[in-house]
């Protein structure tokens, strides 16, 4: 069982320094920077060391969710209070309002995570954010590997890796074209252990739903999901009590929940310590669409 002395200060120190330093650069080179925050524990961890960054002053960034509709109750109430406690601005972008407005389609899946580009890029551009910051890590998925942590999207959003810049000695640069702009990822370097042995060191509260709980989950494609208005589940998928928790959150569709016992941040980093399956791999159906399902939607313009 994982301890707090078993915690690696100087490594989490390292991080911690790095993200402080990339907030800062963005704060001095861009004008209308927002933070992606959905309330799960990457968008947790990055408000965290913004507010830090800039301590004791305000947060000198707004924040920006997109909705699918489909989100977890428990970590929409956590988004809720923790901008309210921090006296933060919040923009939210709906996925049901672009469907409401014939400018998506629900797809047969239910699934709506893939339907969240459009309302992120038309929010980017009515509020005119010239820098995004989003809590994509290398380690989640192979086309995070490739992504710089300034990198460059097109005026809709779209990710070209042949146009993205080195980044010798941590220099980086955000020169962009009038109506393109540029994601940021201070977390680019962390692990998913990175990211709970932090929460457990600096004793971060996250949405209870990412410990061990009961709840009534149904199997699907291999994952446990939970029922809901998008559609599940369906005939002959029976819905069971199970102890899961999750290690990532996103739309109720295609976020699978884990078999746990792991109540508390030290239970949680000895099973990831185990695990030799990445979150998204393990948790995210909307990854197994096929092979480059993650580096096709950053090209049009996901996260």
């Amino acid at each position: 069982m994982t301890t707090e002395t078993d915690i690696p200060v100087r490594h989490l120190d390292a991080l911690e320094s790095e993200a402080v330093h990339i907030f800062r650069e963005v704060a001095g080179e861009f004008e209308r920077p927002v933070i992606l925050f959905s309330g799960g524990k990457d968008s947790i961890l990055m408000l965290h060391l913004a507010l830090k960054a800039f301590a004791p002053a305000p947060l000198p960034f707004s924040l920006l969710h997109v909705d699918t509709g489909h989100n977890f109750p428990e970590v929409l109430d956590y988004r809720d209070r923790t901008v309210a406690e921090h006296g933060l601005r919040l923009h939210v972008a709906s996925v049901q309002d672009h469907i409401d407005r014939g400018l998506l389609r629900e797809r047969p899946d239910g699934t709506r995570n893939p339907l969240q580009t459009a309302p992120l890029v038309e929010a980017i551009h009515t509020h005119r954010f010239d820098a995004v910051f989003g809590g994509g890590r290398r380690d989640e998925e192979k086309a995070r590997a490739k992504e710089r942590v300034f990198s460059l999207r097109d005026e809709f959003g779209g990710w070209d890796p042949r146009r993205q810049r080195p980044e010798l000695w941590q220099l980086y640069n955000g020169r962009h074209a009038p109506g393109e702009h540029v994601r940021v990822f201070p977390l680019s370097n962390w692990t998913e252990l990175d990211v709970w042995q932090y929460i457990a060191r600096m004793k971060i509260e996250v949405p209870s739903i990412y410990y061990a709980h009961e709840r009534e989950v149904f199997l699907r494609g291999g994952m446990w999901l939970t029922a809901g208005d998008w559609g599940g589940p369906k005939d002959g998928e029976p819905v069971e009590t199970r102890t899961v928790r999750y290690r990532t959150v996103g739309d109720m569709s295609c976020t699978g929940a884990v078999e746990s016992d792991a109540a508390d941040p030290y239970a949680v980093i000895t099973e990831i310590a185990a695990s030799r399956l990445t979150e998204r791999g393990a948790t995210r159906a909307d990854d197994r669409m096929s092979e480059a399902a993650m580096e096709d939607r950053k090209r049009e313009g996901y996260f």
